[in-house]
């Protein structure tokens, strides 16, 4: 069964008045089973207003758990955006449609260029984000894949939806994940900010990371973007997302995103309130239900935030992000999707870590895992690829 037929059993309000209906002893009773196992249930009691007085038992719990599961590590990676163009109009997105801004689609000369700066900085992790247009389609992105296989032991995709066939094609290049964030499951909220384009079509959205398990990708990355609506309900439905795809495709890793708003080009929007008291709550909550899965922390966030806030239950964090094509050498003045919040430098996150007694880890995972290998640093700088 696919996810959308499943989130057609949920309406978003009563999973609303669920959440917040939790009580205190519906929280007591989720933290006691988190070493047994925790159902959505306990997810949603662990949400809710309720669970605010345990967060700082929380936050211990999630610190534990994280370091017996993934030791004092951080994984670093940075966006590298290939694109601006896109089809979409959305309310929140400074690559609207509707912006009247320059479009720009990196060639294979800036590519390289990009990557040299960011395999220069020692990331052996990329991800290649583009908007929604057809001409960034799969012709465009095996291109890149095949260039980036070069320098980058591993590669993920934040691109629009495609199906199955298309996604195992890239695998079959050396695609390792692919990022697919609904933004959010509140079905009134998702009309009234995507206007039109291909992203208007919800359900089509909700399928694509069934599409994902069924062409074997290796990571599935997940999440909501918070500011759009009820944070409590749209995590619970990431959660029961991340359930369906657990159960149904074992085989895949997954990881959870916690993006919130951000300024960005184009008209101000209504926005639900979600501070970084609540972004820990999430992050805590998904630790405590789901101790496998990778927890993400972006340069969205401020760097007195993330330096007090990546040892409860982040494994994953981006460093000296550009979120404009050609932001790291040939284009630093183009459109951002959005203003970063952290901006010091990969050397200097990683500094911070290792001060912290954490080991910076600058690839996803080996080359050779994917069977693919890298082409030595010597011989590209020799110019014989």
């Amino acid at each position: 069964m696919s996810f959308s037929r499943i989130l057609d059993e949920h309406r978003f309000e009563d999973v609303v008045a669920r959440v917040r209906g939790a009580t205190e002893r519906d929280v007591r009773r989720a933290l006691g089973r988190v070493r047994s196992g925790l159902a959505l249930d306990d997810l949603a009691a662990l949400l809710s207003p309720a669970a605010e007085a345990h967060l700082e038992e929380m936050a211990e719990m999630s610190r534990r758990l994280t370091i017996e599961r993934f030791g004092r590590t951080l994984s670093l990676y940075a966006p590298l955006y290939l694109s601006n163009a896109c089809a979409n109009v959305c309310t929140y997105c400074g690559f609207s449609a509707h912006n009247k801004i320059r479009r720009k689609i990196l060639n294979p000369v800036e590519i390289e260029a990009e990557a040299g700066v960011l395999s220069g900085h020692g990331f052996e992790h990329v991800l290649l984000v583009t908007g929604e247009v057809g001409h960034v389609g799969v012709p465009y992105l095996r291109e890149a894949i095949r260039q980036l296989r070069r320098r980058f032991a591993s590669i993920s995709i934040e691109v629009q939806p495609m199906g199955r066939d298309d996604y195992a094609e890239l695998v079959g290049e050396g695609l390792s994940a692919v990022l697919v964030y609904q933004e959010t499951y509140d079905a009134a909220a998702y009309k009234r900010t995507h206007l039109s384009g291909p992203k208007a079509d919800m359900r089509h959205r909700l399928d694509t990371p069934d599409a994902l398990g069924q062409a074997r990708v290796k990571k599935v990355g997940l999440g909501a973007l918070y500011g759009l609506s009820d944070w409590r309900a749209d995590s619970w439905f990431v959660g029961l997302h991340l359930r369906h795809l657990e159960t149904t495709y074992w085989r895949t890793r997954y990881s959870i995103s916690f993006a919130r708003l951000r300024p960005h080009e184009g008209d101000e929007i209504a926005v639900t309130p979600f501070g970084e008291r609540q972004l820990v709550h999430a992050a805590c909550a998904f630790r405590l239900f789901s101790p496998e899965v990778e927890l993400s922390l972006s340069t969205r966030e401020s760097a007195r935030f993330r330096n007090h806030a990546f040892r409860l239950g982040f494994t994953h964090m981006s460093a000296g992000s550009k979120t404009n094509p050609g932001g790291y050498t040939s284009a630093p003045e183009s459109l951002e999707q959005f203003a970063i919040d952290d901006d010091r430098s990969p050397a200097e996150v990683a500094e911070f870590l290792r001060g912290q007694g954490y080991e910076p880890v600058w690839k996803d995972w080996d080359a050779t895992f994917d069977g693919f290998g890298l082409v030595a640093p010597r011989e590209l700088e020799g110019g014989k690829v």
